[in-house]
């Protein structure tokens, strides 16, 4: 059974880009889906109109539904029509649809489930990226790396991304958010599926356009969602699921920290009313809480990080359903 590559084109205000995004797709792509998501612009009139490529098929929204609701609609789409791989790229240009077959190919030779782009990989493009991007991009990429647990992968906004189907398919398609945490939720949740994610390098491409990455969503929204996803990842991971030694770590790490820096707190301000200086035994029974909670917690953390699934998922469900 012959391989099918599918792409997926969320489209909002791209009317500019959008013929010339398609034209670049190589004949290596067998359909391409471009989601119109309640556009302003009509983008999937416009593509209806004016593109002749037979492999296209646009689905219109009723309703805006986010970038991450466009991508879902297309990989539900292609999922039905029988496609092996999923590939995500954005209508406005700034995605080189030449790069496709670098994302397919891990996922194809078995490597991955998932793959998705690093803007990151080359020193020298950095230097290109804009400061607010560089600064927003790394703060995201670290709590991505602690509410997702695939601590290798950085870049985690970056929405070029491939995926296999039999993967896709097993995603919970209405709980994964659907406007800009949508590429950092979806890694939370393959990490749900044990599923191998890798990185793709691809260049930094920044033109005149305003940022959409707001430092005050940053902090708000995003830090609140990765909050979440990092406790629901160690439940489900280190009680749900499984035990281990790490499941008795981190708690009684962050106990022991907890403890002597609220000891060590309410003695020092107790101290320091009184105009004494503080026992020598006080502080010491307040660090060492301190010092040994910091190294089962990075004990934890070593063994979080070498945890990174590594058996990609899709063959194993291959297997089942061919049996089946």
């Amino acid at each position: 059974m012959s391989n099918i590559i599918a792409v997926i084109i969320p489209c909002y205000r791209v009317t500019r880009h959008i013929l010339g995004v398609i034209a670049k797709i190589g004949p290596q792509v067998d359909r391409i889906y471009v989601v119109d998501d309640q556009c302003p612009d009509h983008s999937g009139a416009f593509v209806r109109a004016r593109c002749f490529d037979t492999r296209v098929v646009v689905i219109e929204h009723a309703q805006n539904l986010g970038v991450g609701g466009a991508v879902l609609s297309g990989y539900a789409a292609a999922i039905a029509d029988g496609a092996t791989v999923l590939v995500k790229i954005d209508g406005d240009g700034q995605m080189d649809p030449a790069l496709i077959p670098d994302f397919v190919a891990p996922i194809l030779a078995g490597e991955a489930d998932y793959a998705k782009g690093n803007r990151f990989f080359d020193l020298e493009q950095i230097a290109s990226m804009p400061t607010i991007r560089l600064f927003g991009n790394a703060l995201l990429s670290f709590m991505t790396k602690l509410s997702s647990g695939y601590w290798h992968i950085f870049d985690p906004t970056n929405g070029y991304t491939a995926i296999h189907a039999d993967v896709a398919r097993h995603l919970p398609f209405k709980k994964i958010s659907q406007r800009y945490f949508f590429e950092s939720d979806m890694l939370f949740r393959l990490n749900a599926l044990h599923a191998v994610v890798v990185d793709v390098p691809m260049d930094a491409v920044y033109c005149d356009e305003v940022s959409n990455l707001k430092i005050s969503k940053i902090i708000t929204e995003f830090l609140g969602k990765h909050a979440r996803n990092l406790c629901k990842r160690l439940f489900y991971n280190y009680y749900l699921r499984n035990m281990s030694l790490a499941s008795i770590e981190l708690p009684l790490g962050l106990g022991m920290v907890a403890f002597g820096g609220i000891y060590g707190m309410w003695h020092w301000v107790a101290s320091a009313s009184a105009d004494v200086l503080t026992a020598p035994g006080t502080v010491m029974l307040a660090g060492l809480p301190i010092m040994l909670g910091l190294q089962l917690i990075m004990a934890f953390l070593a063994y979080d990080i070498a945890a990174v699934p590594h058996r990609p998922i899709h063959k194993s469900i291959m297997l089942k359903r061919s049996n089946a």
